[in-house]
C-alpha cells in the first residue's frame, strides 16, 4: 500500500492540526492551534496562506455559503480567509476560559462536530459537541478528556470517535436524519508502543487511518475487527490528524508539532511541525462542508 511521506510545506507549525480538503477550492485547509493561525495550502502552486485569528483554533471547515467555519478557544466563528474578517457566531453554555475547543468534522448532513479539552488536560472536563446549521449547540457525549478524531461510514450509520487518553476508537450508531448517536463501543485499541491516538480520517473501504502523537506515524485500522493493517511512518513522532485530498482523493496529507519537544529532539526531528503528504494506495471520502 503506502509510501514514504514527503514534506510538501517546512511549516514549523507548534501544533499543526485539523487538516481538511476542500474539493470546491482545490486546496487543504489546516490549522496551528497555539499558533492561533489559520492555514490554506495549494498544491497547485506550493504556497500556503495563514491567516492569525488571536487565539487557539481547534478545527475548522468550509461553509456552503462561503468562508470558513472555526472552533476558537471562546467559541465558533465564521472566517473569511482572504480578508481575515472573524464574525463570532456561538459558544457552548457554560463555557470556560480554561477550556477550548479542539478537533472536529462535518458529518454528512452538513453538521459540524467539534469537541473540547481542559487546558491542564483535567480528566473528564470536556464533551463533544454538535453545531448545527442553524448554529444550535448540542453536547453529545460528556466526560471527556481530549476530543480528538471523528469520521463517518460510507453509509453514514456509524459515527467513530476517539477520546485520546483512552486509547481506543468507539463506535456509535448514528442517524443520519437527526444527528442522534446512540450505543457506543469500543472497536480498536491503541497499543501504548505507538503513542496516542491523534486526528483520525475514513478511507473509501471504511478502515480508519489514524494520526499518533508520539508516534511517529500514521496507523490504518479495520474496525470492524479491530486489526490494524498499515503503517506509515513519518519523520515527526508528533503526527496529529491526517485527511485524503487531490483531484482523485487519494493523497493523505498529514499534520505534525514540534511544541513540547527538547532541543535536541528538534535536532534529530528537524521537519517536526511540517505538513506531509503521501500517496497510501487507496482514497478517501469527500469531506462535506458546513451547511449553516
Amino acid at each position: 500500500m503506502g509510501g514514504k511521506p514527503e514534506l510538501v510545506l517546512d511549516a514549523r507549525a507548534l501544533l499543526g492540526e485539523g487538516a481538511i480538503w476542500d474539493a470546491r477550492r482545490g486546496v487543504l485547509h489546516w490549522v496551528d492551534i497555539e499558533g492561533f493561525l489559520v492555514h490554506t495550502f495549494d498544491p497547485r502552486t506550493g504556497r500556503d496562506r495563514a491567516v492569525p485569528v488571536g487565539e487557539h483554533v481547534g478545527c475548522l471547515a468550509p461553509r456552503a455559503r462561503g468562508g470558513l467555519v472555526v472552533a476558537l478557544r471562546r467559541g465558533l466563528a465564521v472566517l473569511d480567509p482572504e480578508t481575515g474578517a472573524l464574525e463570532p457566531r456561538v459558544a457552548p453554555p457554560g463555557h470556560l476560559p480554561e477550556v477550548r475547543f479542539n478537533d472536529g468534522r462535518t458529518d454528512p448532513e452538513g453538521r459540524l462536530w467539534a469537541g473540547t479539552m481542559e487546558l491542564s488536560f483535567r480528566p473528564g472536563a470536556a464533551s463533544l459537541w454538535r453545531l448545527d446549521p442553524d448554529w444550535s449547540l448540542h453536547r453529545m457525549v460528556e466526560g471527556v478528556t481530549i476530543s480528538n478524531g471523528l469520521a463517518w461510514t460510507r453509509d453514514a450509520a456509524t459515527l467513530y470517535y476517539i477520546d485520546t487518553p483512552t486509547r481506543t476508537v468507539v463506535a456509535y450508531d448514528y442517524d443520519r436524519t437527526t444527528g442522534a448517536i446512540a450505543g457506543g463501543r469500543v472497536v480498536v485499541r491503541v497499543p501504548e508502543a505507538m503513542g496516542f491516538p491523534d486526528g483520525m480520517t475514513i478511507d473509501s473501504s471504511d478502515n480508519l487511518w489514524i494520526a499518533q502523537w508520539d508516534g511517529g506515524c500514521v496507523s490504518c485500522w479495520d474496525p470492524r475487527g479491530g486489526r490494524p493493517l498499515e503503517r506509515i511512518e513519518v519523520p515527526a513522532r508528533r503526527v496529529t490528524s491526517c485527511a485524503f485530498g487531490g483531484p482523485g482523493l487519494d493523497e493523505l496529507y498529514i499534520t505534525t508539532a514540534r511544541n513540547g519537544l527538547d532541543p535536541a529532539t528538534l535536532t534529530r526531528e528537524p521537519l517536526s511541525g511540517g505538513l506531509f503528504r503521501v500517496q497510501p494506495g487507496v482514497s478517501g471520502l469527500a469531506s462535506v462542508e458546513f451547511a449553516g
